[in-house]
């Protein structure tokens, strides 16, 4: 394939491993996540002019609290927009409260994008028009944790028919008909499969709903889901998830058609479509950073 192909959209996923506490001490921000992900989304800007989007997940939120943060914007200055109306709600904040605003627990628990986990997007528009209802990230929501799903991407399958069908062959009532929607209602069709097996189980051995809501987000099987949801998938793909209780993903394609590459630590997971954006964001070396092999998922 020519690098033609290759050169369509980003994506920039990261996953903290330590609470937020830890990158305050260390770091002196809580918003150590957030600005790496500025890093790696500007450091791939070539990637996608047309637009942006970001979505953050607060894990461990009790219920009644917004875990899902989502802001997208359009045009060729969408990664700078982005960051610069989450800042100024941040610098807002400061100056109201002073006194709280360096604490990681006052601060994720009232102000958006504050979180555990991050999912970016850069779009080179290929479908449809550059509004933001056609940016990624896309989302699937659901009241149980377990059931929602968030996902961007760089692909472009060629049986989209193909899938469409099957998708209303299982009863379904697609609100669009595209390659991102089918994708993401797809694995969300297995995720569902899978919460409703899991549901069965623990309910059949007597636990109560809350335990058993517990028990699913412990016991999904993400590497299972996935592989159901892309049997079927002809084309290039590198696709980049989270669903609500924490468990984060990114699955590229088996003839390695669209490129993915990941690097971890003690402290982060990231998942980007260029190697230099990690090197540079993290200051690590070329062999730090490795190619996520073809056919292959990070969970």
């Amino acid at each position: 394939m020519t690098d033609d192909v290759k050169h369509k959209c980003g994506i920039a996923l990261i996953r903290l491993l330590k609470p937020l506490e830890y990158y305050q001490l260390k770091y002196g921000s809580w918003r150590y996540g957030l600005e790496k992900l500025y890093l790696l989304m500007e450091k791939q800007r070539n990637r996608g002019q047309d637009g942006a989007g970001v979505v953050s997940l607060k894990l461990d939120s009790p219920p009644g609290r917004k875990y899902f943060n989502r802001q997208r914007e359009s045009g060729d200055s969408a990664i700078n927009e982005i960051f610069k109306k989450e800042y100024s709600k941040y610098e807002e904040a400061e100056e109201k409260h002073a006194g709280a605003f360096n604490d990681p627990h006052w601060a994720k628990s009232n102000l958006p994008f504050v979180a555990e986990s991050y999912l970016g997007h850069l779009r080179y528009g290929t479908f449809g028009s550059n509004n933001t209802a056609n940016l990624h990230p896309v989302m699937r929501q659901n009241n149980w944790r377990t059931r929602n799903l968030v996902m961007a991407g760089n692909f472009n399958l060629t049986n989209v028919d193909e899938l469409f069908d099957i998708l209303v062959g299982l009863g379904q009532y697609p609100k669009e008909y595209s390659d991102t929607v089918t994708m993401l209602e797809k694995v969300g069709h297995f995720l569902d499969n899978e919460n409703q097996r899991l549901f069965d189980q623990y309910k059949t051995e007597g636990y109560t709903n809350m335990d058993i809501t517990d028990r699913i987000g412990e016991n999904l099987d993400v590497s299972a889901i996935l592989g159901g949801a892309s049997k079927r998938w002809d084309g290039g793909y590198t696709v980049a998830g989270m669903m609500g209780h924490g468990d984060v993903f990114a699955m590229r394609d088996p003839w390695g058609i669209r490129p993915a590459f990941y690097y971890h630590d003690e402290e982060v997971v990231i998942v980007t479509s260029e190697r230099p954006a990690i090197q540079t964001a993290m200051h690590v070396n070329f062999d730090q950073v490795k190619e996520l092999p073809a056919g292959h998922a990070l969970v």
